[in-house]
């Protein structure tokens, strides 16, 4: 079979993103029950802590770690970013929504430019362009006179995505002095209760049906996340990254199948050169 003569890390990758997606279509259908992002975003951080608490305890180490300030900053800014990501999910068709999230290696190789002293190479100076030309073409306007989409959310998008940025940099920083697990658990230690402080008393008592959904959110969340450490540990980085973007798609055949979301040609055109540039930035390395 296919599936069988695909490298080990291949395998793992493309779970990694059939999990991502799975959990964004959840959280998008989710949100149809008039969910709350904020709620929705604490339901996958309770999900993550008790199954982060369990991995710690299993390995005999401390919870808390030692470089408390950057732990906590890579929580705090993780959360903010995935309640950004949520508020796209939930107000974009699927597919651009995902693209838009794919700007991330270009603002990761900005801040670790900035802060780290990491030298640009010349694949991500054309990562940089590509995605900047994608992005304008997919938000330009329609022959009416607006936006081809929302503004505000594709500023979330855009903004969940520099998140994700600063992230991976401060987790590139916490992974020379810090457990892997440690760094995971303090993700959903912050964003429990921030969400539940920014959501207030909005909070919506879901049915049976929503709640399966926000149960669902967290296991894809965590089917993703293991399969794309197991990935990165079973092959070379750059070269499996590549397949992650694979989630696009399934991305797109969920919103086509779960939400009747048909891509427009700028939407398709666009999002090509962002997914261009990103793995250009991944596999050409000079």
């Amino acid at each position: 079979m296919l599936i069988t003569a695909m490298p080990v890390a291949v395998r793992y990758m493309l779970l990694s993103a059939l999990g991502f997606s799975l959990m964004t279509a959840c959280v998008k259908a989710v949100s149809a029950y008039g969910i709350p992002v904020f709620e929705i975003v604490a339901a996958r951080a309770a999900v993550s802590l008790l199954i982060s608490y369990v991995d710690i305890r299993r390995k005999r180490i401390s919870v808390w770690g030692e470089h408390h300030l950057l732990l906590v900053s890579r929580g705090l800014v993780g959360a903010l970013a995935l309640v950004c990501v949520y508020y796209s999910v939930t107000t974009l068709p699927l597919a651009s929504a995902a693209v838009l999230q794919y700007t991330y290696p270009a603002f990761t190789a900005l801040i670790a430019w900035f802060f780290l002293k990491e030298r640009v190479q010349l694949a991500t100076v054309v990562c940089i362009a590509l995605s900047f030309a994608g992005l304008v073409l997919m938000v330009q306007p329609q022959a009416s006179g607006q936006l081809a989409m929302p503004p505000l959310s594709v500023a979330a998008a855009l903004l969940g995505a520099l998140g994700s940025a600063i992230a991976y940099v401060l987790v590139r920083r916490l992974s020379t002095c810090e457990d892997s697990s440690v760094i995971i658990f303090y993700f959903p230690l912050i964003a429990l209760p921030v969400s539940l402080v920014l959501l207030g008393d909005a909070m919506v008592m879901p049915t049976l049906e929503a709640a399966v959904l926000l149960v669902l959110v967290g296991i894809f969340t965590q089917v993703g996340q293991v399969g794309l450490t197991k990935a990165m540990a079973a092959g070379k980085a750059g070269k499996v990254a590549a397949y992650a973007y694979v989630q696009v798609i399934f991305s797109a055949l969920l919103g086509l199948v779960l939400f009747a979301e048909v891509p427009t040609t700028w939407t398709v055109i666009g999002g090509g050169l962002i997914m261009l540039g990103a793995l250009i930035n991944a596999l050409w390395k000079r």
